[in-house]
């Protein structure tokens, strides 16, 4: 399914204290892209990617998936949208810590009432290298391995799309490589279409589509 973000803004405040977060953006993501999208803090990359999953609603502009205005419909619908159709990876691994790894990594199957697939999940816990470790809880688990529950969090309901926010922001350097490795094979292996944000030329070059931001401005850069 592709998405089409057409002329969005993101203005915050009024008069002398209007802030312009996102300057009239627009990307078509088609089936399948691996897109990077960089700029320094406040550039407004995370303001854009909160959007074009659902997380938060643009001042002006359209998000269409597939005919689907994500943002024309209440917040029960859209909820549902996302959980069925979208897996976000955030950079603080937002685990629920009474909760076994498996627990988190099941939780939005479990929100539709809907029971995992054990084949699925053991493979994609096997693949990420965390499929030992599925009955602790986060605390017991290292950051690498965290933000692995997470990817799989993302995965488990077999969303069209994945967003990743500074995915490997709170990881060193050894831990954040390897889980980007194991994203970027995964996405590959499932062919899915992935979108990340980053402030690392590293991982931004991993991308096949690259963007920047820059004071709400995006722009491609990727060579043609």
């Amino acid at each position: 399914m592709d998405i089409n973000v057409k002329d969005i803004s993101k203005v915050y405040g009024a008069g002398e204290n209007k802030v312009v977060a996102l300057n009239h953006a627009t990307i078509t993501i088609n089936e399948g892209d691996f897109i990077s999208i960089m700029g320094p803090s406040g550039s407004g990359k995370s303001t854009l990617l909160h959007i074009i999953s659902g997380l938060d609603a643009p001042t002006s502009g359209q998000v269409l998936y597939g005919d689907t205005d994500i943002h024309n419909g209440n917040d029960k619908e859209l909820s549902a949208f996302r959980r069925q159709k979208i897996g976000f990876i955030f950079q603080q691994f937002n685990l629920l810590p009474v909760l076994s790894a498996q627990e988190n990594i099941i939780m939005p199957l479990l929100l539709d009432k809907q029971q995992p697939n054990e084949a699925y999940l053991h493979e994609i816990t096997r693949f990420l290298g965390i499929d030992t470790r599925l009955t602790h809880l986060p605390h017991q688990l290292s950051g690498g391995q965290q933000q692995r529950v997470a990817i799989a969090r993302a995965l488990i309901a077999k969303p069209d799309i994945i967003f990743a926010d500074e995915p490997t922001g709170n990881l060193d350097s050894n831990s954040g490589g390897e889980v980007m490795k194991m994203l970027c094979d995964l996405r590959a292996k499932m062919n899915k279409t992935l979108v990340i944000i980053t402030h690392d030329p590293r991982i931004a070059e991993m991308a096949t589509r690259r963007f920047t931001i820059v004071d709400g401005v995006l722009s491609e850069v990727t060579a043609k």
